[in-house]
């Protein structure tokens, strides 16, 4: 297999074949992907990958796509995002060229070598099924109908004792998930080879990636709570496969953009002590009278039914470091629509720095942050304290002019 690296955002010369060429066509829109010839060589083509990063094997073609930050660092601010953990240091620590799924294979057999140490956790299951015995409760009403004048079998219901439960499901299925992908660490294959070994019995379930159930924690399962939001994490980003034509296409993709507003929502949301009910994604009507262009800013805050803040979170290539017209527009909508006087637009730092926006006539002011993901998690986090002092001036202005109206 030949492999192919790639860096984010980042333009490189390649070799393709026809083959490879058409195969890297046909996936270019999940892989965020752009394929343009150079003029004047029949084989030469400039890649440029967009802000989805991970890795693929697309036929006998293995591509990287390496993130700007540190993997580490992502998959850090990824696990506090989904499942609100903050990995140890070293749980993602393993050597530069290891790629993005061969990283998540060894924190997870690592992960799962430490969870299972006491044993594997059981919990009851209820299930109900026909049985020659009675065991647990009849279910009387099943009975008559599906065997009215029938004693045996028996329709009952019954808690049964068992490891097959939903958070060793979620580890068998993200290992499962990564196993289908051809990895580079031997260590990584060993490891997932000893979780599916562990969790023998456990039911094979394929979660889809819109759908991983969340798991209540508590002392009884709390020992388990870094491997399954590893899992849960591994679940949600590594849904891509295809069977195009004789080309099978399969691997590990996350999409930067989803992770940067998912963290920032979150971190913003521990940082002002609110609940996911007050600070969320939400809509919030229509710009014009006839219900027409909607709105939907992904960071909005709630008190008493009213929207006291607005803004949005974008991981995205800003060219020349000038934030575009577009997103001023958005956020101005935002802001008109729900008589706010400001908000914000909040950027991965290096797209943007910090400014401010004066609307004419209007009187809105529209406010450009800039995150800096450098540094450890607890490093980023302390910069979003930060963020939320400006985010609580903006909801303080909001509430003054309504008492004051």
């Amino acid at each position: 297999m030949r492999h192919i690296d790639l860096h984010e955002y980042a333009e490189s010369l390649h070799t393709l074949s026809t083959p490879e060429r058409d195969a890297l066509l046909r996936e270019s829109k999940t892989l965020d992907l752009s394929i343009t010839p150079l003029v004047g060589e029949s084989d030469q083509y400039v890649l440029r990958p967009g802000s989805t990063v991970g890795a693929v094997e697309i036929g006998d073609l293995s591509v990287l796509i390496r993130p700007k930050i540190s993997i580490p660092q992502l998959l850090s601010l990824a696990c506090y995002a989904m499942s609100k953990f903050k990995p140890q240091p070293e749980m993602f620590d393993f050597p530069d060229q290891y790629a993005l799924p061969d990283v998540l294979a060894l924190a997870l057999a690592s992960t799962a070598r430490r969870a299972f140490a006491r044993g594997l956790l059981h919990g009851y299951r209820t299930e109900e099924e026909a049985l020659h015995t009675v065991r647990g409760r009849i279910m009387f009403a099943e009975q008559i109908r599906r065997r009215f004048g029938i004693p045996l079998p028996v329709e009952v219901r019954y808690d049964e004792f068992t490891d097959d439960i939903l958070e060793n499901r979620l580890v068998k299925a993200a290992a499962a998930r990564l196993g289908r992908m051809l990895l580079r660490s031997r260590d990584a294959r060993a490891g997932l080879g000893r979780i599916a070994a562990m969790l023998d019995n456990v039911s094979p379930i394929e979660f889809p990636p819109n759908d991983v159930p969340d798991v209540t924690f508590d002392r009884l399962n709390e020992h388990y709570r870094v491997v399954v939001g590893l899992s849960r994490l591994i679940l949600r980003h590594s849904a891509f496969e295809s069977d195009r034509g004789r080309v099978r296409a399969a691997g590990f993709l996350m999409n930067m953009n989803e992770v940067f507003q998912e963290f920032v929502t979150q971190a913003l949301r521990d940082a002002l002590g609110v609940s996911q009910h007050q600070f969320r994604e939400k809509s919030i009507g229509t710009l014009d009278r006839e219900g027409k262009v909607g709105l939907r800013p992904n960071l909005t805050w709630w008190q008493s039914g009213n929207c006291v803040f607005v803004g949005d979170a974008k991981y995205k290539y800003v060219r020349d470091g000038n934030v575009p017209n577009a997103d001023l527009y958005q956020l101005l909508a935002y802001v008109t629509a729900l008589d706010l006087p400001g908000g914000m637009l909040i950027y991965a730092k290096g797209e943007r720095e910090p400014a401010t926006y004066h609307v004419k006539r209007s009187g809105k002011r529209l406010e450009v942050a800039a995150l800096d993901l450098s540094g450890t998690l607890d490093d980023v986090l302390k910069r979003v304290n930060d963020l939320a002092i400006k985010v609580k001036a903006l909801r303080d202005e909001s509430a003054s002019i309504s008492r004051a109206a």
